[in-house]
């Protein structure tokens, strides 16, 4: 008798138990809208988080909601970007492609060290050793933390030392930004052409020692701007970009070419009075 009032009991618990959940579930139910799912399936699956959002599921999410469009993602194809367009019904939407900048040019030919660094092969940890051991304090120490980071293989480290970032691979993740001890790298608008080369802080040609492509704030670039693009802020050019008129003029007078100008094609190009850069090798340890 005791063994049926258990089995009752057991079975009627289960019977509760099971009620509650049909009864939650009506409750507590999200409705998905399937097109999720489907977009979802339409992106790269790069999660990069360079539209902004955690993830290609979240973005997908907000497409449907009519949040974003489909131009906000820069990874995808110009036909995935369309297809996407097409399958919700709305517009494609313009958004200008962002890259990522190197703000030094201080390769190993132009720069030189104070010490020989020793140790983990990564620019953090060279740069917890009095700073990395660079003659410039500001300057790329080269180990590539950058290109590790990089996930699209849009960055590699060329023969002085200093990262390349490949436009056409870039999608302004903005790991490298992350991790970079020194904070070149910065995530710009492609048609921000005119770009301070270099973050070095000291003031003077005596800078030029330990780098030759240092900008030493002499002010010309200012000078020939137009009115309220460029400023000196603690030794270092700043460009104002709500000033559109940037030009190939600005440039031409910076006697190091730490003032660059960005060609689709050409790649950096420099000013008619920058110094040209010749060596190919290594510049000397200064112990001074």
């Amino acid at each position: 008798m005791s063994i049926l009032i258990a089995i009752s009991a057991l079975g009627g618990l289960t019977l509760v138990l099971a009620l509650m959940l049909v009864i939650a579930n009506k409750k507590l139910y999200v409705y998905e809208d399937p097109r999720i799912d489907v977009v979802d399936g339409m992106l790269p699956k790069a999660n990069c988080g360079a539209c902004g959002y955690p993830g290609c599921k979240p973005f997908a999410e907000a497409l449907v909601s009519g949040e974003v469009l489909p131009s906000k993602c820069t990874v995808s194809s110009e036909e995935g970007r369309s297809a996407i367009a097409e399958y919700l019904g709305v517009s494609l939407g313009a958004e200008e492609k962002q890259v990522a900048r190197l703000a030094c040019a201080g390769g190993t030919n132009v720069a030189r060290n104070m010490a020989q660094y020793h140790g983990v092969e990564s620019c953090k940890a060279a740069s917890l050793v009095s700073g990395g051991g660079k003659g410039c304090f500001w300057g790329c120490l080269g180990f590539g933390d950058c290109e590790v980071s990089c996930d699209f293989d849009a960055i590699q480290m060329d023969e002085h030392g200093l990262p390349v970032v490949d436009t056409d691979k870039c999608t302004a993740c903005g790991d490298c930004v992350e991790s970079c001890p020194k904070d070149l790298f910065s995530i710009e608008p492609v048609s921000n052409q005119l770009w301070v080369n270099c973050k070095n802080l000291e003031h003077g040609d005596a800078v030029l020692e330990e780098c030759e492509v240092a900008c030493t704030a002499c002010g010309k670039c200012a000078m020939d701007a137009p009115q309220d693009m460029i400023k000196l802020e603690n030794n270092l050019p700043v460009i104002n970009y709500d000033v559109t008129n940037q030009s190939l003029e600005i440039i031409d007078r910076c006697p190091t070419g730490a003032i660059i100008w960005w060609d689709k094609t050409k790649g950096a190009l420099k000013g008619k009075e920058s110094k040209k850069v010749i060596r190919k090798g290594k510049r000397e340890l200064s112990f001074s």
